[in-house]
């Protein structure tokens, strides 16, 4: 794929300060108090994880955990950013002080045991966050640089990630499928040396994806076969001929995405649990640990239960705790960016008034609804939506 030279340029003069996302130990100085973002590999958080995390929005923060778009976890105002951190290391999330902020690894939530699983990515997702801490280099990578560990689903190569392991057996570069092979044994390495091959072709720019780089896929793709990265004990990569295709679907309604009770391959239940503009309060965090020892949290700002024997009696606890089952509840698609008082850019409190918005209506939107404090629109969405931008006064609605 090639990018034309101006939509480039523009993406890196953009870019020109240095990367300054948040991590458990850097933190951003948002309007509201310091924030922290708690990176989760593949989205995986045990019970025991997640009771601290809980227990430490309530004691340190804003009460609120936040669930973000790569399907990690943040937590807002927060009075001692340095108890935080001790305590986030403490109970196993912080694994690396050097790496913290690149651990950035999607994964398909219904982890192979979907209708169209093909692959468990646990142990890829695994193997990779290994490696990538390992590797001292890698430390360098912006901490917007993205991995992906799809299953077979399509769910999150429709993602555009930077780096994909997709269908079990290829890789995906800026979510363009270029004849690069990899198993699921291999697909952890591969990644690897693919992310040591951004930093080489970024060189001195500030670009944050492989994307911001004029014709980055096909470069890196060509660095990649060069240097026979693929080559090794699987079929060759045809480096002459690469496909260009991308992975379709961005905005097809994922299971991982809507709420509802999913039966996988094995016939026993999983529960895919809608949060209200993506907030889970301390206490419901609580929740969702008393009912599975993992809590898996999608890209889509949803978390997974899975391995229920029967689903009844876990949706009316979570019903009751102000969490979402129902696939037709006016919550579904429904989402915003932090708003007042959390944004000094924010010209309203676009969460209040979203939250007024679907207390007015019965059934979900026909399309998504993001809720945005300015013209930056942040967190909006891919795909199809309408879309509301604070103006001072009310609102601008408009279509994408």
């Amino acid at each position: 794929m090639s990018i034309p030279g101006s939509l480039t340029g523009s993406l890196i003069g953009s870019r020109s300060r240095p990367d300054a996302c948040p991590g458990a130990l850097q933190v951003h100085e948002a309007a509201d108090g310091p924030l922290a973002r708690v990176r989760l590999p593949g989205g995986v958080i045990s019970a025991d994880r997640l009771r601290e995390l809980a227990a430490c929005a309530s004691e340190l923060g804003s009460g609120v955990i936040e669930l973000t778009s790569r399907a990690n976890v943040q937590v807002r105002g927060l009075r001692s950013p340095v108890g935080f951190a001790a305590r986030m290391a403490a109970a196993g999330l912080l694994p690396s002080a050097s790496h913290e902020r690149v651990r950035n690894i999607v994964a398909s939530p219904l982890a192979g045991r979907g209708p169209a699983g093909i692959i468990d990515p646990d142990p890829v997702v695994a193997a990779l966050d290994a490696g990538l801490c390992a590797r001292p280099r890698l430390a360098s990578l912006p901490g917007r640089f993205l991995f992906a560990v799809d299953d077979g689903t399509g769910d999150v190569a429709a993602l555009d990630a930077d780096l994909t392991f997709a269908g079990g057996d290829r890789l995906l570069i800026g979510g363009l499928d270029l004849a690069l092979p990899a198993t699921p044994t291999t697909a952890a390495a591969h990644l690897l040396a693919a992310a040591e091959a951004f930093l080489d072709e970024r060189g001195d720019t500030p670009a944050w994806h492989i994307t911001d780089l004029p014709n980055g896929p096909s470069d890196l793709h060509h660095r990649l076969t060069r240097h026979a990265v693929h080559g090794t004990g699987e079929r060759e990569a045809d480096a002459s001929a690469p496909t260009g295709r991308g992975v379709e679907g961005g905005g097809k309604p994922w299971a991982g995405a809507v709420p509802g009770v999913v039966r996988l391959r094995d016939e026993r239940l999983a529960v895919v649990v809608g949060v209200p503009l993506g907030r889970l309060s301390a206490d419901q965090g609580r929740v969702l640990a008393g009912l599975s020892p993992v809590v898996r949290v999608t890209p889509w700002r949803t978390v997974v239960l899975a391995d229920l024997a029967e689903a009844g009696p876990v949706t009316g606890v979570l019903a009751a705790a102000g969490l979402v089952t129902d696939p037709e509840s006016p919550w579904v698609g429904v989402s915003a960016c932090t708003g007042r008082p959390g944004c000094a850019r924010a010209l309203a409190d676009v969460r209040a008034d979203a939250a007024r918005w679907v207390a007015g209506r019965t059934a979900r939107a026909e399309d998504p609804v993001h809720w945005a404090g300015c013209e930056r629109r942040c967190g909006l969405p891919r795909g199809r939506v309408i879309e509301m931008v604070a103006n001072g006064i009310g609102y601008d609605e408009r279509r994408k």
